[in-house]
């Protein structure tokens, strides 16, 4: 909250009593469990959110860039927030929402292959055996879901963007486990708008392998195909939620379709929700829903737009407490860092909760400058003070130095 560079050196010349190698031991070294401090977040979170229905655990990644290959999980790979493939680290994210109120309650770090086959590169990140082993986003999204329900965090429904919603593998196991969702999904996925009633061909007698493999003789469209045959008459304008501009309203297409894999005897029918901005018609949305066949096209609405506010989560989280600020190369240090990001942003949702009805604008950015300006600071005890944290600067600046120039003539 008040080093202006959120480092184990920075933050330390701030804080009494403290110095970089205690806060980097603790972050690194010591003895305490990072899954134990998320759950106890995803516990006080489910009480102030997932105790009211209409809650949703939302599922999305984040990314991380790096320089170098050492940082655990580092790679090239897809960097959303920058829009290209990058040299990062990716973690997968739970986050428990209903209304305005989101709270971050897990994290998992995604390991590429190029780690997992790499037995030396684990070893020295500090890796624990047991997660040695390649797990796809899907897969670490799956755990986190499953995780919640243990702990018995309450929720309605699981949201996600369209890296995982296209998954419909990942859609039918939730399905399988009793799970509602809403996913979004690509424009290019393929639909049916009737059963396709898949069936198995007749076998005849005497000849040839026993018939195994379902056919249909439906055809499949592309959503977004579909999309153009539509009427206007068929769009409903929604008003989903009241923003600081005003009314956040969209128009809504919303029918009952079916999706096949073309290996299961059955066809799976849920529903597809197209929306597009009132002021931008182009800006398009596609998702899928197994909610009840009776939910209104209202609810399903704003369960859809309920997921924007991971990104909330993660906005403020990186603005406020330095989510993506760390000196962590280390399996443990990168999870212990996120859990105490997590443990602070809880913090601060249950601030703005308890102060709602006389501050109902409080907002992260305010309990950050409050707190940087109100909690001791070294830097202002005594100028000898200042000048000590100088020469440290310069004593290390100077070690630093001296050793590159070792090294180079070595």
């Amino acid at each position: 909250m008040q080093a202006g560079k959120r480092n184990m050196e920075r933050m330390a010349e701030a804080v009494p009593d403290t110095d970089d190698q205690v806060l980097q031991n603790f972050l690194t070294h010591s003895a305490w469990d990072y899954r134990g401090v998320m759950n106890q977040v995803a516990r006080k979170a489910d009480l102030c959110i997932g105790a009211e229905g209409g809650t949703g655990l939302y599922l999305d990644e984040s990314a991380f860039q790096k320089k170098g290959d050492k940082s655990v999980g580092v790679a090239r790979q897809w960097n959303g927030r920058l829009g290209k493939q990058d040299n990062c680290q990716v973690g997968v994210f739970g986050a428990l929402g209903r209304a305005d109120r989101v709270s971050l309650i897990d994290a998992r770090l995604y390991l590429p292959r190029e780690w997992t086959d790499d037995p030396r590169r684990c070893e020295e990140a500090d890796v624990p055996r047991a997660q040695r082993v390649h797990r796809t986003k899907l897969e670490l999204a799956l755990e986190i879901v499953r995780h919640a329900r243990q702990i018995g965090v309450r929720f309605d429904w699981v949201g996600m963007d369209g890296m995982y919603g296209q998954s419909f593998d990942l859609l039918q196991t939730l399905d399988a486990q009793g799970e509602t969702f809403v996913a979004d999904i690509h424009s290019d996925r393929q639909i049916y708008v009737t059963d396709p009633a898949p069936y198995v061909p007749a076998q005849i007698a005497g000849q040839g392998r026993p018939r195994l493999r379902c056919y249909s003789e439906a055809k499949a469209v592309e959503v977004r195909k579909w999309l153009k045959q539509q009427p206007h008459s068929q769009w409903r304008t929604i008003t989903l939620r009241s923003t600081t501009k005003g009314k956040l309203t969209v128009e809504i297409l919303h029918r009952r379709v079916w999706l096949w894999d073309k290996r299961s005897p059955s066809a799976q029918c849920w529903h597809l929700l197209v929306r597009r901005e009132a002021n931008s018609p182009s800006t398009l949305k596609y998702s899928l829903s197994n909610a009840a066949a009776q939910m209104s096209t209202t609810k399903l609405a704003k369960m859809q737009a309920q997921r924007f506010w991971i990104e909330r989560a993660f906005q403020d989280a990186k603005s406020h407490v330095g989510m993506a600020q760390y000196q962590a190369r280390q399996w443990q240090s990168w999870h212990r860092h996120m859990a105490l990001v997590m443990m602070a942003t809880q913090f601060m949702l249950e601030t703005r909760l308890k102060y709602a009805q006389n501050c109902p604008l409080l907002s992260c950015y305010d309990i950050q400058i409050l707190l940087a300006t109100t909690l001791p600071d070294r830097r202002y005890d005594s100028h000898e003070e200042v000048m000590r944290q100088m020469r440290l600067r310069h004593d290390r600046r100077q070690a630093s130095t001296e050793s590159a120039i070792r090294n180079s003539s070595n």
